[in-house]
């Protein structure tokens, strides 16, 4: 009796050659590359350095992916999202932790976080939200010498085979079209 453990019959062994097929089914995602070698994450500490979220704003909105500006943060889509709509919420000013932005910047990181709420439920209409900051490479920041919020919309069964066993992401649109969505939804005034 064979058990769920067992390879099946067809597996080319290990090593065996390329070329061969296994009888494993795949997708591939070559555009995930540039994620795995750090293309476009910053050489060092400082905003000279490369870092995205310095560049981001000085792009046009399409260029930049930037869903709204404020006057001192602003909202760019993540361009790695866990889900449709991800958003990052971003000083502009280059500082790496929470306690180093000032009260203005504060309350506008605050501010544009309710708004990107506000949006994405308008839009998209998702069952919760996960929002909060990683600072701190240790604590999981991709690009930990530029401070930003992710706001993660949830649905239920969003967590499902292809992200969890598959460690595939299914997004239905392209991130432009997220971007003019969620810019057509975003509270005025």
């Amino acid at each position: 009796m064979r058990g769920a453990d067992d390879e099946p019959d067809n597996v080319t062994p290990p090593g065996a050659g390329t070329g061969v097929p296994d009888g494993r089914e795949r997708l591939w995602t070559p555009h995930r590359m540039a994620y795995i070698k750090g293309e476009g994450k910053p050489t060092g500490p400082r905003a000279e350095d490369g870092c995205p979220f310095c560049r981001a704003p000085e792009a046009t909105d399409s260029e930049g992916l930037v869903v709204a500006r404020g006057k001192t943060a602003y909202v760019v889509l993540n361009i790695y999202p866990y889900n449709s709509g991800h958003l990052l919420i971003c000083p502009y000013r280059h500082v790496p932790d929470y306690t180093a932005l000032d009260e203005d910047e504060t309350a506008e990181v605050a501010i544009l976080t309710q708004a990107g709420i506000r949006a994405l439920t308008d839009s998209y209409r998702p069952q919760g939200f996960n929002v909060g900051m990683n600072l701190g490479t240790v604590a999981g920041a991709g690009i930990a010498a530029h401070l930003h919020q992710h706001i993660v919309p949830r649905w239920g069964g969003d967590t499902n085979f292809m992200p969890v066993i598959g460690d595939t992401r299914i997004l239905p649109e392209m991130l432009e079209q997220t971007r003019v969505r969620l810019s057509e939804h975003w509270p005025r005034g």
